[in-house]
């Protein structure tokens, strides 16, 4: 959604901030011409907190138990959440549909998307959908088209021929694109298809555990992501132009959303050509331009300010390692304790001090936030860069970037070694490559683990959402005494067929 950002305020030390940019804009309608638009973004706040209830059969249900949530900008309690304790969660065992079972929801579902896509496509709307979005996050990406499909294979034999289909796997956790497949998610406003529930995430972990799921999409950090797959048996599937340019990119990939992005940039090798440039200085200088006044940067919502920079205390023990820019708490804010406030922070560590046994896991540990390491190489250190991709877990995505724009030979082939012996799902090569893109037309997963989740394309619905499963059919001739009757003379090799095909007879699954 660039290029839009709502702007809340910033407490009572700055009142006039609570602006917001669509202000300017001059709406031919206002929210509450909308039906189904129940809050002003805008006006979220300690005196009017919105409610978040639970979506459960169809129907939003409030709850006895509510969650307070705290503004990350000023402490005030901005957002209840209907809350579900560990006594009040069930989920039912079956598929909706299938290639069998109400085929005709397969076109229902059809008729909801196109009817969800003329709904963004009425400017009041669509506004409604870009201000929440850009409040609470400068993220977004909607796109889920050209659901899975069958196909045909006729076989060798008279009357059979081969079906291969795709179907749901039951009961399943998130949107839309299992919806299309026959599941029931625990996710939106279809009414029978989707519950949406709040919860933490001790009892969200026990209604996996007794709903056992067939499948789940988790997003979120790699330890609740192993847990969870030991938990679910592995029915789980994980998500993870010149130096302005590139510094553009790096700061953009490390920084915005203060670093709470699935696939942030966390670890910047340079070769020593780049190092001996300005990019540091550059991204330095893109760095300190973030401020809290314009949200550039912001709370940080998993990691405390004090875990951040012990972190980094630690990081800067190792022998040779530095602090290139940030390293200091946000200053004039309101933000409570409980969430993290630090400036866009750059560590340096030397390669070979980042392979020791007892720092890498230290150096690779994950902070969700403004916060990345930053080494450097020489040319014949190409095999280390290697290494130390190689003996990392979390492999979402990567970048390749080449100074040439011409992206000649020596460049192809230096891209070719580090794709060909590296495992991230989603790697960008070239000089414009990021970490960062938006994977609405092409196939985004981590790589490397059979759990890894896709998302982006027909082929990623399929493989998180369907299983396979092949229906043979044969209505051919019938036997009577070891023979086919009625069929014509054969050839010796046609009449072997005939006899293996007939063999046969009967239903075959592959699943």
């Amino acid at each position: 959604m660039y290029g839009f950002l709502v702007r809340r305020a910033m407490g009572a030390r700055n009142p006039q901030k609570a602006l917001t940019w669509f202000s300017s804009f001059n709406l031919s309608r206002s929210v509450h011409s909308l039906p189904f638009a129940t809050v002003e973004v805008e006006k979220i706040s300690g005196s009017q907190p919105a409610e978040v209830h639970n979506l459960v059969q169809g129907k939003w249900a409030g709850s006895s138990n509510w969650n307070t949530i705290v503004d990350p900008l000023n402490g005030e309690p901005f957002i209840k959440v209907a809350d579900v304790d560990e006594k009040g969660v069930q989920c039912p065992k079956h598929g909706l549909h299938n290639p069998f079972k109400a085929p005709e929801r397969y076109l229902l579902f059809g008729d909801i998307s196109a009817k969800a896509a003329h709904m963004l496509s009425i400017p009041e709307r669509i506004s409604l959908v870009i201000r929440f979005v850009s409040w609470q996050g400068l993220f977004s990406s909607w796109k889920s088209s050209r659901t899975a499909k069958s196909w045909l294979s006729l076989a060798i034999w008279s009357g059979g021929n081969c079906h291969t289909f795709q179907f749901s796997l039951g009961d399943s956790s998130t949107s839309i694109n299992e919806c299309y497949m026959g599941n029931k998610p625990t996710l939106k406003k279809c009414f029978v298809d989707v519950d949406f529930i709040n919860s933490d995430g001790r009892t969200m972990n026990k209604l996996l555990l007794e709903a056992n799921p067939r499948m789940t999409l988790f997003t979120g950090s790699s330890r609740v992501a192993e847990k969870l797959a030991v938990d679910l048996k592995v029915r789980i599937k994980l998500e993870d132009a010149g130096r302005d340019y590139v510094a553009w990119v790096c700061d953009q990939d490390a920084y915005a959303c203060s670093g709470q992005k699935c696939s942030a940039q966390s670890m910047l090798f340079m070769h020593e050509n780049w190092s001996c440039t300005s990019l540091i200085s550059k991204l330095k200088d893109l760095a300190e331009r973030r401020k809290l006044e314009h949200l550039t940067i912001g709370p940080v919502l998993t990691v405390t300010t004090e875990s951040m920079l012990e972190h980094m205390n630690k990081l800067l023990k190792i022998p040779g390692s530095k602090l290139l820019f940030g390293g200091e708490p946000l200053e004039n804010h309101s933000i409570p304790q409980i969430y993290g406030a630090i400036k866009p922070t750059a560590i340096y560590v030397p390669l070979g001090e980042i392979l020791k046994a007892n720092n890498y896991e230290l150096v690779t540990r994950e902070i969700f936030g403004p916060f990345q390491i930053i080494t450097d190489y020489k040319g014949d250190q190409l095999p280390l860069v290697l290494d130390a991709l190689e003996r990392m877990h979390a492999l979402l995505t990567a970048a390749v970037v080449s100074n040439d724009p011409s992206f000649c030979r020596q460049d192809l082939i230096f891209s070719c070694e580090v794709i060909g012996n590296s495992v991230n799902g989603t790697t960008y090569a070239g000089l414009r490559a990021r970490t960062t893109g938006a994977p609405q037309n092409h196939w985004f997963r981590p790589a490397g683990d059979p759990r890894g989740a896709g998302i982006g394309t027909p082929e990623a619905i399929k493989l998180v959402w369907s299983c396979h499963r092949e229906i043979i059919y044969d209505f051919g001739p019938c036997q009577s005494n070891g023979r086919f009757q009625h069929q014509p003379e054969k050839s010796y090799c046609q009449q072997e067929c005939s006899w293996f095909s007939s063999q046969q007879s009967g239903i075959s699954a592959t699943f």
